[in-house]
């Protein structure tokens, strides 16, 4: 009996400490302050373990490092762009990226570089990504670095590893980076192959022990390969054969992803060696020339490649988003598979349409998650209410993420509209600067349109009780999704 009394002291003590931790220490916001609170103290035991899986604030970690980086030359001209910016002597490509300076001035602030030298290829097919993706694997000559969410072990999978491993068998430098949980499914025999052959690979926060992950909440969920350091893809597609439209349940897969050449790809290739050196502890990539090549010149695409994560001081990526809808003059193109935005971005978007911008929001016509889609429903709701044109896609399941303005500036990437992407997850995006480019994803976004259908305030107001009840429990729930 005194054992279990001192136990339960214990317990009382270590909730206690804990909840001084959330209140002086993590400077949460104030809502995820108080749920932490009241799980640790209404579920002292179990609290205690959930804080440990899931209240773990990394924005005390220096998780990214590399000592190299500053010798990239576009890290270098990163403090004389903000100078020429705010002393109104920076000399613009175009009269879009004159038109947004303040949009892109506040990336720079976050250490984004402006480079204005790109070509832009998009791809919005599964198969013809792929095809393009092999080919340029296949005409690598010095390296490849991949990274993806998911990596799975089917047909698209194994024929990836395959191309790799003969492309290190050549001598041509191969690293893949993989989140753990998003591939959880892979073995290491899956990768035999490829190692054997001279390739490298790691996982993003592997778990410690078999079924007990610490970090399980904090996923990598960034989707790049960077070719010789002159190519780079950015986008949705993961690697797997339903990404081929060859899943029966989702049927055709529909994404956004970009192919770039041009000092964007430099900016691509740090983000993914800051990924990497956090990942592997035996071999860090060290600073070489040939991973950021000379750029010739290539196009006139004004691009900014920013991340975000949990490590982030701030949302970067929301952030962007929500400066992009402010500057809406005419209208705004948004395509996610899952809407649960926070009460700023929200906010935003109503103010847009009570402002007269014509606002569009696509989302799947089927989940994947059912929880998070019964959350999105209950957000598109507010937003029908307050005059945005929703549309559901029929035509299979669309994992698009991206925003369009005013047919002027765009964004795509990994980023969702969830809170899961702006807070808990590694993300990255192309801010996109060409009107030529975002015209070329308003016409995507009209195609979509013509196998979608309409969602209506009225049809909205006509859904059962049952489902009103299941949006509001989702939308409980929906910090956590």
């Amino acid at each position: 009996m005194y054992i279990i009394t001192l136990l339960f002291q214990l317990v009382i003590i270590l909730n206690m400490f804990f909840v001084v931790i959330v209140i002086f220490r993590e400077r949460r916001d104030v809502g995820s302050s108080w749920a932490w609170l009241l799980v640790l103290i209404f579920i002292p035991l179990l609290g205690f373990v959930l804080y440990l899986l899931f209240g773990q604030n990394l924005r005390r970690y220096h998780l990214f490092q590399w000592e190299g980086r500053k010798k990239v030359r576009s890290e270098k001209i990163l403090g004389t762009q903000l100078v020429q910016l705010r002393n109104r002597q920076f000399q613009f490509h175009n009269q879009v990226i004159k038109d947004n300076s303040d949009l892109i001035y506040m990336h720079l602030v976050n250490g984004v570089v402006l480079t204005e030298d790109n070509s832009v290829g998009l791809f919005t097919d599964g198969q013809e990504k792929f095809d393009m993706l092999f080919k340029d694997i296949e005409g690598a000559k010095n390296h490849i670095h991949l990274q993806y969410y998911i990596i799975k072990n089917d047909q698209l999978g194994k024929k990836l590893i395959e191309v790799l491993a003969k492309k290190a068998k050549e001598g041509v430098q191969v690293r893949v980076l993989y989140d753990d949980l998003g591939s959880r499914r892979l073995t290491k025999r899956f990768f035999k192959k490829l190692r054997e052959s001279g390739g490298v690979v790691e996982a993003f926060f592997p778990s410690r022990f078999r079924l007990i992950n610490l970090r399980i909440n904090y996923r990598n969920h960034r989707k790049v390969v960077i070719i010789d350091g002159k190519i780079g893809y950015v986008g949705g597609f993961n690697v797997g054969n339903e990404y081929l439209g060859k899943n029966q349940k989702f049927g055709y897969w529909r994404d956004t992803h970009l192919r770039i050449q041009g000092t964007a790809v430099h900016s691509l290739q740090t983000r993914f060696i800051l990924d990497w050196n956090q990942a592997s502890h035996s071999q860090n990539i060290i600073y070489k020339s040939e991973y950021f090549p000379e750029v010739t010149f290539q196009g006139n695409v004004g691009i900014q490649i920013v991340s975000s994560g949990p490590d982030s001081e701030w949302e970067h990526i929301k952030n962007g988003f929500i400066k992009m809808i402010s500057l809406a003059k005419k209208s705004i193109l948004i395509q996610t598979p899952y809407f649960i935005p926070d009460t700023s971005l929200l906010d935003s978007l109503r103010i847009a349409c009570f402002s007269g911008v014509e606002v569009k929001i696509m989302i799947p016509n089927k989940p994947d998650h059912i929880c998070v889609y019964w959350a999105t429903l209950s957000y598109i709701g507010e937003l029908l209410k307050a005059g945005a044109n929703v549309y559901i896609y029929d035509n299979g399941f669309i994992h698009a993420k991206t925003i369009i303005i005013d047919e002027k500036i765009s964004s795509v990437g990994t980023a969702n509209i969830d809170v899961r992407s702006f807070k808990l997850d590694f993300e990255v995006n192309a801010f996109l600067y060409d009107e030529g480019f975002a015209h070329r994803l308003t016409n995507t976004f009209q195609k979509d349109v013509k196998v979608s259908r309409q969602l209506t305030l009225n049809e909205y107001a006509q859904f059962p009780l049952r489902i009103r009840f299941k949006e509001s429990i989702a939308r409980l729930l929906s910090p956590l999704l």
